[in-house]
């Protein structure tokens, strides 16, 4: 497989979606231990990808989701609760997303029906 050209491995590492970090670097991003990650990753919160060797890699926004699980925990949640608590309010973030989007007026239209 050739190797990337800097331009397009620098273009993945700002996806948020892109599994860039290993789960010792993700729990030190965020402040955890790796088997609170695992943890999450059981609870189904999370599914970190893997790696061709078989190690778990995770996104910026699976940390954004691990980092605010872990406050709840840090306040006394328990962790199952912790976890559907943060499946909730990200599907709420959606919903909401997805109503302003719908709410715009199309291109080309005018706010107000005739």
């Amino acid at each position: 497989m050739p190797p990337e050209s800097p331009s397009h491995a620098t273009d993945r590492l700002d996806d948020d979606d892109y599994p860039a970090y290993t789960m010792g670097r993700a729990a030190e991003m965020i402040g955890t231990t790796p088997g609170f990650l695992r943890a999450i990753g059981d609870a189904r919160l999370i599914t970190p990808l893997r790696s061709e060797g078989g190690h778990r890699r995770y996104s910026r926004y699976q940390l954004r989701i691990a980092a605010r699980a872990r406050e709840l925990v840090d306040g006394g949640t328990p962790i199952e609760a912790a976890c559907r608590i943060v499946i909730l309010e990200d599907q709420l973030e959606e919903a909401l997303r997805l109503n302003e989007e719908l709410r715009r007026p199309a291109p080309g239209r005018s706010g107000a029906d005739s």
